[in-house]
């Protein structure tokens, strides 16, 4: 990897060229070209959460909490090397046709390790779910993926968004989110800590709320205190898009555009995504910022171009052609995401269904046909979309089975047709079931529903969820279907948790990328036997949370919920059996050794979970934590020896004061197939190995 000290060298020899208007400049995400220099416009605006986005053809691989739901290193990183490949292809492609636009630079701005930390916020399924240890590690692994290991960066990632954030919406540009130091330093920054030290991310982005009263893009304890000179971080920093304008008109910070430039600028926000550093030149000429303060974040943007090789001529990564986007090989990648995604959650042995025995399936459901239901949101655009019924028909051709479908209800509202009547397609769907075998209600959200506010077509909520519950048309079709007596399998398409109790079986299809209605059949049909867990605990209903404005962890999450969930942190059902049967724990080297069976008579995948609880501390957690995982595959009636990096922070606390500590000597170490929790057991029949660790 090129030095940074080189290239901030001649990051500062080109920058001592340019006039201060120049250096002004390219401090917008939209940095003008200036000739003179030899230097042409680049956008640094650009998007990769799971996938090469908004900008054309592209891998659309499952939205981030379905890659999470993986609970695989290794594999997450592949995903992200190919997203970066694909990233240089299109840029190779598009700057020698003097494409400079918006969505085409090698500045991503992935991957969102937020905490999602309330099952209403419409952008949880932008993040690696509720857990800051799962989070931390596959934040790293999918930065490591897109930056790569040569000479040069091969996309510059960002960790976003610093910090403390994670709704709600409709308020985000106002809200100050409190937050104690415990909750700090134990949930929300640690993924932003090891993005730095471990992953070397080239960039960060601010988030639109306050933190503690201090407007997250300006704050010195965030920016100043935590990020340069605790953590030593030497990138660049970014705004979120126009949040330097909410200072002034929302947080009311500042009273003006200039103040609100400078208050940015000098707590080392770098680069505004938004049009508030349009003021820049008027904040010098008021005083507030000196040409050394924009000098120091220019000469900053001007690095991390220089590591991308932009401005050399030996970057290996530019002869990438064009036509290693959108190839065989990745799309290979999204279906193997897709299948090791996916999440059985129910089954009362309606599953696997058997090709011999079935003779007619009824596909019904909005989300059945749907490539909104594939993409989640932040995506690119696949030339290669499989919905869940192209993908059963397809299997379904194959085998001799009938297809029938319907649309069966609007994904929200009471009628497809404006002049119908309502449930206007009740009859129908029950028509179909009535003439299958099996019916497959394909239901759910998309990211008109859930997602970030001003992106969303959920007018009523900004992008969050009022409830836990499918919309009413949805709910009014499941009962329909189900008064029918068929068996019923719902495969839900959401980022987020649902509570859905109709159906003889329910798989949780997340959003599942270009190849998710593939995948689907292959489950359904027993091809392949499911293996996702969940990366997020799946409650009741919101009566069960604390207000969403409220950020303190208590009774959030796995770790700190003391009622009963619907689905547990971890839990996934399997088509075969699985069994650890014993475990070694080398604690001072960090390492869980287990052994792992398949009992059953299928072939499958299954993730190995350790979890810890300190049982001396008072600043353990209430429940456990997890600290290590790894997914394993396995043959029937084949055994394997796993080994489980341990979290080097498995053994530690942390105190009120947010400091990181050893505190107690006796460790309770649960090493298994879920958490050691009551209803992890109820729901798989069995419960992890319980060892005592113990220190002097």
């Amino acid at each position: 990897m090129m030095n940074r000290e080189e290239a901030r060298r001649m990051a500062h020899e080109l920058v001592s060229q340019m006039t201060l208007e120049e250096k002004a400049t390219q401090l917008r995400f939209d940095s003008p070209a200036i000739p003179r220099l030899g230097i042409p416009a680049y956008n640094w605006w650009n998007e990769a959460l799971h996938g090469v986005a908004r900008a054309g053809t592209a891998t659309v691989f499952p939205q981030a909490i379905g890659l999470a739901a993986i609970f695989d290193e290794d594999f997450h990183e592949e995903v992200a090397k190919v997203i970066s490949h694909e990233a240089r292809a299109k840029y190779n492609g598009q700057a020698a046709h003097e494409d400079r636009d918006i969505y085409k630079g090698l500045s991503m701005w992935s991957p969102n390790i937020n905490i999602f930390r309330d099952p209403r916020w419409g952008r949880g399924h932008e993040t690696y779910g509720e857990d800051p240890y799962l989070t931390t590690r596959l934040g790293v692994r999918f930065i490591k993926g897109l930056q790569g290991d040569g000479k040069y960066l091969k996309v510059a990632a960002c960790a976003k968004h610093f910090a403390v954030h994670s709704g709600p919406e409709a308020i985000r540009h106002e809200f100050d989110a409190v937050c104690n130091q415990k909750d700090m330093w134990e949930t929300y920054l640690p993924a932003f800590e090891a993005a730095v030290k471990e992953a070397n991310v080239e960039s960060f982005m601010g988030a639109y709320n306050r933190v503690n009263g201090e407007a997250a893009c300006g704050s010195k304890t965030l920016l100043v205190d935590i990020l340069r000179d605790k953590w030593a971080f030497e990138g660049h920093v970014t705004s979120d898009c126009w949040a330097i304008r909410d200072f002034h008109t929302r947080h009311f910070v500042t009273n003006t555009a200039p103040e609100s430039a400078a208050l940015a600028l000098k707590m080392g926000c770098d680069l505004n995504c938004g049009n508030t550093y349009l003021h820049m030149m008027q904040a010098y000429q008021e005083g507030l910022v000196t040409e050394e303060d924009i000098t120091i974040s220019c000469e900053r943007m001007y690095t991390s171009r220089i590591l991308l090789g932009m401005l050399a001529d030996d970057c290996e990564y530019d002869a990438i052609p064009y036509t290693d986007n959108d190839t065989d090989e990745h799309d290979a990648l999204a279906l193997a995401a897709a299948e090791k995604s996916m999440v059985l959650l129910r089954n009362n042995g309606v599953l696997p269904l058997d090709p011999s025995k079935v003779k007619t399936v009824a596909v019904v459901g909005p989300n059945a046909n749907s490539i909104p239901a594939l993409e989640g949101n932040y995506n690119g655009t696949s030339s290669r979309y499989v919905t869940f019924l192209e993908g059963i028909r397809a299997y379904a051709k194959a085998h001799g089975i009938r297809v029938l479908y319907s649309e069966g209800a609007h994904l929200f509202k009471d009628r497809q047709q404006n002049l119908g009547v309502e449930d206007d397609r009740a009859a129908e769907c029950k028509l179909i079931a009535e003439n299958a075998d099996v019916v497959i209600a394909c239901v759910g959200l998309d990211a008109t529903l859930e997602g970030e506010e001003g992106d969303t077509g959920n007018a009523f909520a900004s992008g969050d969820k009022l409830n836990l519950n499918l919309p009413e048309s949805q709910q009014k079709m499941l009962d329909a279907l189900v008064s029918t007596g068929k068996p019923v399998v719902t495969v839900v398409a959401v980022g987020s948790a649902l509570n859905i109790p109709q159906g003889d079986a329910e798989i949780l299809a997340w959003y599942p990328g270009q190849a998710g209605g593939t995948a689907l059949a292959e489950i359904l049909f027993g091809e392949i036997s499911p293996s996702g867990k969940l990366p997020l605990t799946f409650y009741h209903g919101v009566e069960e949370l604390p207000d969403f404005t409220d950020y303190s962890m208590k009774e959030r999450t796995y770790r700190y919920f003391t009622g009963k969930a619907l689905y547990p942190f971890g839990f996934g059902l399997s088509y075969t059996s699985f069994e650890v049967k014993d475990c070694a724990v080398d604690a001072e080297n960090g390492w869980v050794t287990a052994t792992v069976a398949n009992t059953g008579k299928m072939d499958g995948e299954t993730v190995v979970q350790v979890y810890v609880r300190d049982t001396q501390s008072k600043f353990e957690v209430v429940n456990t934590h997890l600290a290590g995982f790894g997914r394993v595959a396995l043959a029937a009636g084949e055994e394997k020896q796993v080994a489980i990096k341990l979290d080097k922070n498995a053994f530690t606390v942390v105190n009120d004061e947010g400091e990181r500590i050893a505190d107690g000597k006796v460790y309770d170490l649960y090493c298994g197939l879920s958490q050691p929790d009551a209803l992890s057991v109820e729901l798989t029949g069995q419960a992890p190995i319980k060892t005592t660790v113990t220190f002097e």
